[in-house]
């Protein structure tokens, strides 16, 4: 008759083993918990998605530009056209460096090989590209922070999951499994969604970063040729 009893029991914890019923069971510290990793994968894949669309586009525009850029057409056109108001950090860059070009060339007999204007030139150009790095790394220290943390918090609900579980089975003296694992598995499940939150977002803060560093050289590069041209012009009107 124990038996029996012992196994319409264990049937009856074994329905309740699914994810929502996990949650449903849980304690509200560890359902709170839960919620908010739920929420944070849900944001990680959502800034995933954004970082991955907007490094596309911005690659996408770099070449176009570029391919303007080396046409052999006229710079001043080109500020003109895309420099006043630059769409991507390519034109920003290019932007920013003629622009103060502009300014010194209205400085008669200025010489950029001697007055600085080299020196500023740079400077503008690393200024904005620093600027529109920080607008690309926007979120990066979310998704970092979240892969660091996750595994913890999921953790803690985990600990406060089977801390309460324990103290059930103290109050009904009773360690049969069908008692025991419902509450286990409640808190080893705040466990497990940490991980998936973690997981996605160290991979992706991995990998995003290697492309954001790739973009930041693309742009440094761009600057750095493009002050040497502009230096060599100088000097050749001089």
């Amino acid at each position: 008759m124990d038996r029996a009893v012992d196994a319409v029991n264990l049937g009856t914890a074994g329905g309740s083993l699914s994810l929502w019923g996990l949650f449903m069971q849980a304690e509200l510290l560890v359902k709170l918990v839960m919620l908010g990793l739920l929420g944070a994968s849900v944001w990680v894949w959502a800034v995933v998605f954004e970082k991955w669309s907007s490094l596309r586009r911005v690659n996408k525009e770099a070449d176009a530009f570029e391919d303007r850029f080396w046409s052999g057409g006229s710079l001043d056109e080109l500020f003109d056209q895309e420099g006043t108001r630059p769409a991507h950090p390519m034109a920003a860059v290019f932007g920013a460096a003629m622009a103060e070009w502009r300014r010194s060339a209205r400085i008669a007999g200025v010489d950029i090989a001697r007055s600085g204007v080299r020196e500023r030139i740079d400077r503008a150009i690393t200024v904005t590209v620093q600027r529109e790095m920080d607008r690309l790394e926007r979120w990066m220290i979310f998704l970092a922070s979240v892969g660091a943390t996750a595994p913890f918090i999921g953790l803690f609900g985990t600990v406060w999951g089977i801390m309460h579980s324990f103290s059930a089975i103290a109050q009904m003296h009773n360690t049969n499994l069908a008692v025991v694992a419902p509450g286990i598995a409640e808190a080893l499940f705040a466990t497990a969604m940490g991980l998936v939150a973690a997981i996605p977002a160290v991979l992706a803060y991995n990998k995003i970063s290697t492309d954001l560093a790739r973009f930041a050289a693309r742009l440094e590069g761009f600057g750095a040729e493009f002050s040497a041209i502009l230096s060599r012009q100088s000097e050749e009107k001089g």
